[in-house]
């Protein structure tokens, strides 16, 4: 009766969830006419796989191990499954039937209902087969699953992006190649950066240095600005430069805002 419970609760969330999750992924696509409701990352993830509904759910299910791994080791469910696996999963079935990224990706009513289902089976999965496996099992799981989402999330996920990047033309290669190595010395992983890179190079393509690519770059240079000082990233640079004074004040703005200086 547990598990039952378990599984009518989840389904319940997934489809909640999946719901908000895949009108909000579409509603980006319609900014800033339009107020749209998911991360800036999901919007550049989806944008990579160009409407390719195979990369779509390759894309979510390379997440799926790591979700599950955590969900059975943490008894959480990971932000992958509502960033990355069901707005990709639910893009994937949209366009299996109708390439038309216009009218699928796009539209946030197929997506809301899509996002749903999909969060619905997702979450139910994941949520009934933890709450299924014994605690020993659990242990191992973890210790095998999470080493190789790991190993797929760093260093094959960014290898993976690069590449697709370089395909794309010169000036994306350019871009991706200097915020994936920025992204990679400050948040520890390329992708994010990679991802900002092919939007910027394929917009700068397409529309040329209009003022939608120019307020990308300027939001992006904010995004590494702010992310590397709440990873105290400056002072890790000088620790690096063999700085062995660091400003006392600089150690203070640190602290007001509480980002950890080591």
């Amino acid at each position: 009766m547990n598990t039952l419970t378990i599984v009518f609760e989840s389904i319940i969330i997934g489809l909640l969830v999946g719901f908000g999750v895949g009108a909000g992924a579409a509603r980006m696509f319609h900014a800033p006419s339009v107020q749209g409701m998911g991360a800036f990352r999901t919007l550049g993830e989806l944008n990579a796989c160009e409407g390719d509904s195979i990369a779509h759910f390759s894309f979510g299910l390379g997440f799926l191990f790591n979700a599950w791994a955590s969900v059975v080791g943490a008894g959480g469910l990971t932000q992958d499954v509502d960033h990355r696996i069901i707005p990709n999963w639910a893009a994937a079935i949209l366009l299996a039937k109708n390439k038309n990224v216009e009218e699928t990706l796009h539209n946030p009513k197929k997506m809301a209902i899509a996002g749903a289902i999909v969060g619905a089976v997702v979450v139910g999965v994941l949520n009934s087969t933890a709450a299924a496996i014994p605690a020993s099992l659990q242990a191992i799981a973890t210790n095998v699953l999470v080493p190789a989402a790991n190993w797929l999330i760093n260093p094959i996920m960014p290898i993976v992006f690069w590449t697709a990047a370089m395909d794309a033309g010169k000036r994306t290669g350019v871009w991706a190649t200097l915020l994936g190595g920025l992204a990679h010395l400050v948040m520890g992983n390329a992708v994010p950066g990679l991802v900002l890179g092919i939007l910027i190079g394929k917009g700068v393509d397409d529309g040329g240095w209009n003022r939608i690519t120019k307020t990308l770059v300027v939001a992006v240079v904010f995004l590494f600005i702010f992310s590397g000082f709440f990873r105290a990233f400056d002072v890790a640079l000088l620790h690096s430069l063999n700085v062995e004074v660091i400003p006392e004040w600089l150690v203070d703005l640190h602290a007001f805002f509480g980002s950890v200086v080591k």
